[in-house]
């Protein structure tokens, strides 16, 4: 007996030997195989989900698409089991990929349950909460729930980004061609659109570039041009617009799986405006969650700053779950300053008792403000741990770029309001005092990059338009969802401009010095900026032509344009829907580079200088 366990446990440990071994000399081409398997399964079921809501299909063909994605659920739970088969520490393995590893758990439970005991649970519990359509229901379920499972799959396939040798600037400008392609070719298909014919590329195009770019400007109704599934893509591309696509990849990748590689880091800190790479990282989380918090509460107070009156006899919500969905898409619209909206005329719709939407109107204003302010302002301000530490040190202030920020954007607040008032008093005489000074200050905020309107911007005066101008060109602050060549730009050159007059040696901010590369940075972005603003109004004019000859306003409406896109505002003299062929892709051109921005573009074009450590002899040239 005391033979045959000493055989037993000779042969065991033989055994085990022999399977290590096995498994560590196949690990490398097991887990390529298993990559490559999961990259293709996941392009299967993303193609059959675009098929499924893209198409009008029949029911053999859906019963056929789910039974697809069935079998592709099976291999994505048989490619985890073999991952944490293939980890030498595979405790370690799941606790760092624990959300994917109880998405997995409960595919083996319901597929268990399907396949062998023959009931499926998804479909009994919606039919047990009263659904009226508990299959469509259940196939809604199945689908959110592969997207999940193909976001995660594309998640670890961006974490080898710092494996390829694209600069980190030509990697976000990248990304947002992607998105952009990404979402013209959603909104082409023929569901997305009333009707059975799809969208005309150009107009696909530009959509998707204005909502991608958070700017606003539309060629058609967002309201009646697109069906619910068109209206969800556009929201879907304000948000990842808004933040970043590199930014939601990289913040699921921090949080799921084994973590980002340095060209993460360098993307999300030239966005951000981080310090650090190591501060840029935990920035994003906070970034992510304070987009989400902001947006959940500006959905709770638009949903109850709709009017009742307005409600009712607008008959605009056909029930509760269109008001929720009215409500989250402004609410997001807002933050991410994308100014689109589902009502036809925007905020100033004449088919809406405008006196019953004040309450919206001020609520949006705050949600926009929020927006625009930055992240790291409103993380510096409103974060738990920030007030604590003011709570007990009062004297702690906020940093320098808080303090830029936050005065700046209600200086430029209260000079856009008071210039509003002022300038178009007789347009504001219908109107209670309190009405006059939110259509003011709405005005005023949307102004800068939020692209929603209560005016008639062409009815406006000539000088309210050039104030418009220049606010547009401003823009909200760094680190934000708004555009413009930012505060901080802004600030930075005023400041130097008045240091250089005074022949100040340095240049003080809050006590702080301001170091000459964030200067030469400064007057980098606003010379490109105004070059380019320059060249692309030239351009528009040479291709667009004045809808009437009699349209004295037609320079001043191309430049009102041109500024609007560039500066991802949104808001418009009217032009927009009269733009040629060359005028949208002037225009969308403009958008996608305001948003980029002209110093990411530059460097991204750029090749890097080998060495500035010698120095000419200075030349003294005549200035002014």
């Amino acid at each position: 007996m005391k033979n045959f366990k000493t055989r037993f446990s000779t042969y065991r440990n033989t055994f085990r030997e022999q399977f290590q071994n096995h498994v560590f000399e196949s690990r490398d081409r097991i887990l390529l195989l298993i990559k490559t398997l999961s990259v293709i399964c996941s392009a299967i079921a993303l193609g059959f989900l675009v098929y499924r809501y893209g198409f009008y299909v029949d029911a053999p063909i859906e019963r056929v698409i789910f039974g697809t994605l069935d079998v592709i659920f099976f291999a994505f739970a048989i490619f985890f089991v073999f991952r944490v088969i293939y980890d030498s520490h595979w405790i370690d393995f799941l606790r760092r990929n624990w959300f994917e590893a109880l998405l997995i758990a409960f595919v083996i439970f319901c597929g268990t349950l399907n396949y062998i005991l023959n009931f499926r649970i998804t479909y009994y519990y919606f039919e047990l909460l009263g659904f009226t359509n508990p299959e469509l229901s259940n196939q809604h379920f199945l689908s959110i729930y592969m997207l999940l499972m193909i976001g995660l799959d594309l998640t670890r396939i961006t974490t080898l980004l710092s494996e390829i040798s694209y600069k980190p600037a030509t990697t976000f400008l990248l990304s947002f061609v992607l998105l952009i392609l990404m979402g013209a070719g959603m909104l082409m298909l023929p569901t997305m659109t009333p009707g059975k014919t799809s969208m005309d590329l150009i107009d696909a195009i530009f959509t998707s570039t204005s909502a991608s770019c958070v700017t606003g400007l539309i060629v058609v109704d967002t309201a009646t041009a697109f069906t619910l599934k068109g209206q969800i893509v556009i929201l879907v591309l304000i948000q990842l617009g808004g933040i970043g696509m590199v930014s939601f990849a990289t913040f699921f990748a921090s949080f799921l799986t084994q973590g980002v590689g340095i060209k993460h880091q360098s993307i999300i800190q030239d966005y951000l405006s981080s310090e650090s790479l190591v501060s840029a990282t935990k920035l994003l989380r906070k970034v992510v969650l304070i987009t989400l918090f902001i947006e959940f509460l500006g959905t709770i107070g638009i949903y109850y700053a709709w009017d009742e009156e307005l409600w009712e006899q607008s008959q605009q919500f056909e029930d509760v779950g269109e008001k929720i969905f009215f409500s989250f898409f402004h609410s997001v619209s807002a933050f991410c300053n994308g100014g689109f909206s589902l009502f036809s005329g925007g905020m100033a719709d004449t088919n809406y008792k405008i006196d019953r939407m004040y309450n919206l109107h001020f609520i949006i204003v705050w949600i926009v403000i929020l927006g625009g302010l930055g992240y790291t302002t409103i993380e510096d301000i409103f974060s738990f741990k920030s007030i604590k530490e003011r709570f007990i040190r009062p004297w702690k202030q906020w940093n320098v770029v808080t303090k830029i920020n936050v005065y700046t954007t209600f200086t430029l607040l209260a000079i856009g309001t008071i210039g509003f008032l002022l300038l178009e008093i007789e347009k504001l005489t219908d109107r209670t005092i309190i009405q006059a000074f939110v259509t003011a200050l709405f005005q005023s905020m949307t102004t800068r990059t939020a692209g929603f309107n209560t005016m008639d911007f062409e009815a406006l005066n000539p000088a309210t338009i050039m104030m418009c101008l220049v606010l547009m060109f401003i823009g909200a602050s760094s680190g934000s969802t708004a555009g413009g060549i930012k505060i901080t730009t802004f600030v930075l050159v005023f400041v130097a401009a008045v240091a250089n007059i005074r022949r100040q040696e340095r240049i003080v901010i809050a006590n702080r010095t301001i170091p000459d590369e964030l200067i030469r940075k400064a007057f980098s972005i606003f010379i490109f900026a105004i070059a380019y603003n320059i060249l692309a109004i030239f351009l528009l004019l040479l291709v667009q032509e004045p809808s009437s000859p009699n349209d004295t306003k037609f320079i001043l409406k191309i430049i009102f344009e041109q500024v609007s896109a560039f500066a991802t505002v949104g808001i418009s003299m009217n032009l927009t829907g009269e733009l040629s062929f060359w005028g949208k892709v002037i225009i969308i051109a403009s958008m996608y580079l305001g948003r980029v921005g002209t110093l990411t573009l530059a460097l991204a074009l750029s090749n890097a200088v080998v060495t500035n450590s010698y120095r000419h002899p200075n030349a003294h040239v005549m200035v002014g």
